[in-house]
């Protein structure tokens, strides 16, 4: 029963709106069935099937509100779960920033976000993929430690002000990283699509493969200020903090690297280089996400920061109340334009720098300049004259997402790529950056 079409969802929720007695409810329902395979040392090491569907009921008197969630269906048990949720309603404290629940809504067509061929994917499947890593790595005398999981999903809502909202996802993501039997050499390879058409395992298993085995007898170099092509697995684990923190409250109250005195902002500003455009769009094809966000607000294409400058911030429905603005949701995902170089070619243009194929373990050093510390891994290569000369020790940087793309001198080719911290996925492109700040070296791999 874990995955309801839009007609069964409806039916559902109507049902247990029906039990309400409150000013106001909510219902959400979410459920997803899926697989994965996790692999180490050259072998399967678990394989697994998820199937779950879980029903979250809010009800509000005036201003003071209660929430039970549920994965029972029966008459009985969601009746139980809409009184437990107005009990508690009753009992809370008022919410003085309690916004009322949103009345119907407009949404454009459908995003792209469910795939047949996606939902179709079984165990053969995944074992199938999984089988050709493997091989990849043992023909390479590697060690291989990987992740593959696929699912498919169902959102909706629905409240007593008539919105009602369903969408559907299907996503597929692995990762892989290859190490030599010594364990001196690490390669390391991410991609997530909605269409597992697009995922080709042995590729991506192939440049891992790759970066393990010539990463071996790394030197060292003295830290400083290099020139850097960062593969799009190293950038978005610091752009993510960018766009992720273009929050209007935030920088109104002064929390923020867009803060300014006397309660003023940075929007409207011009604060990275004018060759950055960052903008999501629910319905781009490579990069599709939901047409509404979790409480039913729809999701359209926006502007997010234009030629440097930053065009909007997110607003929540009650900051932009108190504000006298319209409410602009958080997106699901960010695409950042690029030109049309691969990694090649950005590294042929370097006379002297750095490939960097990942950052990890990135922590905040100083929100208001956005400052992060974190660590190279998994492939760090000096670059000569164009060419990939040796392998280097990795290093610990201090950098800012501001002023790295102040740095900017390349941007490549927009690719989908997975966080490596957040989780997330965005269309980012590869970039080489001037002046970017190593200040440690580290035994790590």
């Amino acid at each position: 029963m874990s995955l309801l079409t839009q007609d069964e969802a409806r039916t559902l929720l109507q049902k247990v709106l029906s039990y309400s007695k409150a000013d106001e409810c909510q219902v959400s329902i979410n459920g997803s069935v899926g697989g994965n395979v996790r692999y180490a040392l050259n072998a399967v090491s678990t394989s697994g099937a998820s199937d779950q569907m879980s029903l979250a009921i809010t009800s509000a008197y005036g201003k003071k509100v209660g929430t039970t969630t549920i994965n029972e269906y029966d008459d009985s048990s969601l009746a139980k779960a809409v009184r437990r949720a107005e009990d508690l309603a009753r009992l809370a404290p008022e919410n003085p920033e309690y916004m009322p629940f949103l009345g119907p809504q407009t949404y454009e067509a459908p995003s792209k976000t469910y795939v047949e061929a996606t939902a179709a994917l079984n165990s053969r499947s995944r074992a199938d993929m999984v089988q050709g890593s493997l091989q990849i790595s043992k023909d390479n005398k590697l060690n291989a430690a990987g992740y593959l999981e696929n699912s498919t999903s169902f959102y909706a809502i629905m409240n007593s002000h008539g919105l009602f909202a369903y969408t559907t996802n299907t996503a597929v993501n692995f990762s892989v990283t290859l190490r030599t039997e010594d364990g001196t050499g690490s390669g390391y390879a991410a991609k997530g699509y909605n269409d597992s058409t697009r995922l080709d395992v042995l590729a991506a298993s192939k440049t891992a493969a790759w970066k393990a085995a010539r990463s071996t007898g790394a030197k060292a170099l003295e830290p400083g200020k290099y020139t850097v092509v960062l593969e799009p697995a190293a950038g978005i684990v610091l752009l993510e903090n960018l766009y992720g923190g273009l929050d209007a409250r935030s920088a109104d109250e002064g929390r923020s690297f867009l803060s300014m005195p006397g309660g003023k902002t940075r929007l409207g500003e011009k604060l990275v280089d004018e060759r950055v455009n960052i903008y999501s769009d629910p319905h781009n094809e490579d990069l599709p996400t939901y047409p509404f966000n979790y409480e039913g607000m729809p999701q359209k294409k926006i502007s997010w920061i234009e030629k440097g400058v930053i065009k909007n911030l997110f607003y929540s429905r009650y900051w932009a109340q108190q504000k006298g603005v319209a409410p602009t949701p958080s997106p699901d995902s960010i695409i950042m334009d690029g030109g049309t170089a691969g990694i090649e070619d950005l590294v042929k243009s370097t006379e002297k720098g750095i490939l960097v194929t990942r950052l990890w373990y990135i922590r905040s050093v100083d929100p208001q300049t956005l400052l992060y510390t974190g660590l190279t891994r998994d492939g760090t290569f000096y670059i000569e004259n164009g060419e990939i000369k040796f392998p280097i020790k990795n290093f610990r940087f201090n950098e800012s997402p501001v002023i790295m793309l102040n740095n900017l001198e390349t941007l490549g080719k927009p690719e989908r790529t997975i966080s490596g911290e957040g989780g997330g996925s965005a269309m980012i492109p590869p970039m080489k950056i001037r002046d970017f700040t190593f200040t440690s070296l580290s035994d790590a791999i």
